[in-house]
């Protein structure tokens, strides 16, 4: 068997793994370390592999940016942003029709600002939102959906830890990444709230109204959220202006969020320590599934399977905006089934060379950018998607009173404006690239 037919073979082995139920990162790690040894027929390779793989991945300079953008989540929740940011939003939207559905969008996109996981967005927010949305009416599975999609936004709105991954695997640079994700993360708001307004034209009992504050108290909802605001314009507009690395503003976030934490009063020393633990934990999680992935994508390169692909698909002559799509399909396809960053780390080094290869009219910086943003968009849009959206269960799992069916049907409001997004950023890459230099 030739090396490149290895490398073939190498994927239903490894899907097989995934099928079993063997965690992601340790099927990416025996399938690159049994190819590496079939294919040089020598222990001593992938021994030495093993050896500069796992310290050339936990030693990463670029990747110890994650832990602090964890540890700032934590410490983000702690601190009461998550509820301050849903009164604020509640305080100017919630006596309109869908306004606290709205308001869960607006403090979903606050939070992912200064959080930078999906998952732990809607698992902050539905445990802030959810009592509200029950107590003025709200249908159940309309309530679920919405926090679900809002959810994603945690990874959208930067800073986002997906998009570090993706920096570290292309070799781009962070701040112009999470630059380019701004604007499509507003549009995924703004997206997500006039859905709400046409889902409850559709169904007027859907949700209920509250009582319209007076406008001091809105201001003074309003200010109470610039703990978030200071956090943002801290890490993210110091990065942005050169003040620090990103890796620096990561740290000086956790470090801000967790002087904030303990003046509300909320941190004492054996919360700090649980999250110490629990950013330990997800860590650690992620640096594994980076390790399978390193030594599987090193088993590929090997192979040359990314290099052939490429070659093959440029040979073809097929239409560049063609194999975009056939490739965003299949992320949509797949990201229903896998978390995302594991597809990033899994496909991102067989694709970024097959996108690299042909013509979108744009220099290799911004259409690495442009088609990283795009991807994050696809599979984040898995975490919704019926019938195994991540996202879907973490919020269900908060409201076990509502049938997954009745959040199944409401979120496939909010995977139509997610597609109509996505077929605006393909068609007009300039609105993504439209805050970057140059």
């Amino acid at each position: 068997m030739s090396m490149l037919e290895m490398g073939y073979w190498s994927f239903p082995v490894l899907l097989i793994l995934i099928l079993l139920r063997a965690p992601i990162g340790l099927a990416m790690l025996i399938c690159g370390i049994g190819g590496l040894y079939f294919a040089t027929d020598s222990s001593a390779m992938f021994m030495a592999k093993l050896k500069s793989e796992s310290y050339s991945t936990f030693s990463s300079y670029s990747l110890s940016i994650i832990p602090m953008f964890l540890l700032m989540g934590q410490f983000a929740t702690l601190s009461g942003m998550s509820t301050a940011l849903f009164k604020a939003a509640e305080s100017w939207l919630g006596h309109k029709r869908g306004g606290v559905a709205m308001s869960a969008i607006g403090a979903c996109a606050g939070f992912g600002a200064i959080c930078g996981s999906s998952l732990a967005t809607a698992a902050t927010m539905g445990q802030v939102a959810l009592p509200e949305l029950r107590r003025y009416g709200y249908a159940g599975g309309f309530s679920t959906a919405t926090l679900a999609a809002g959810g994603t936004l945690g990874i959208l709105i930067p800073p986002s830890v997906i998009l570090v991954i993706y920096a570290v695997l292309t070799e781009q640079n962070i701040a112009k990444l999470f630059l380019a994700a701004f604007i499509p993360g507003l549009l995924a708001a703004l997206g997500y709230m006039l859905t709400i307004s046409l889902y409850v034209r559709l169904y007027p009992d859907a949700a209920g109204t509250r009582e319209r504050l007076p406008y001091q108290a809105r201001f003074k909802a309003l200010f109470n959220v610039w703990p978030v605001l200071l956090v943002f314009l801290l890490v993210v507009g110091g990065i942005y202006l050169g003040w620090f690395t990103p890796t620096e503003g990561a740290a000086v976030g956790a470090a801000g969020t967790g002087v904030i934490a303990l003046l509300s009063g909320n941190l004492n020393r054996r919360v700090f320590m649980d999250s110490i633990y629990s950013t330990a934990k997800s860590t650690a999680m992620i640096f594994f599934i980076v390790l399978g992935a390193g030594f599987y994508n090193g088993f590929l390169a090997l192979t040359q399977v990314p290099q052939e692909l490429s070659a093959w698909v440029v040979g073809q002559g097929y239409s560049p905006w063609g194999v975009l799509i056939m490739i965003l399909v299949f992320y949509l396809i797949f990201g229903c089934l896998m978390d995302s960053l594991s597809m990033i780390l899994l496909t991102i080094p067989i694709f970024f060379p097959v996108i690299s290869g042909l013509d979108f009219g744009m220099g290799p910086e911004h259409l690495a950018i442009w088609f990283g943003i795009l991807v994050l968009i696809v599979v984040e849009v898995g975490l919704i998607t019926p019938p195994v959206g991540m996202n879907l269960f973490v919020i269900n799992s908060m409201d076990q009173g509502t049938p997954m069916l009745e959040t199944y049907k409401s979120v496939l409001f909010f995977v139509g404006s997610d597609l109509v997004r996505v077929a605006i950023l393909v068609l007009f890459p300039a609105i993504t690239l439209f805050l970057l230099p140059g």
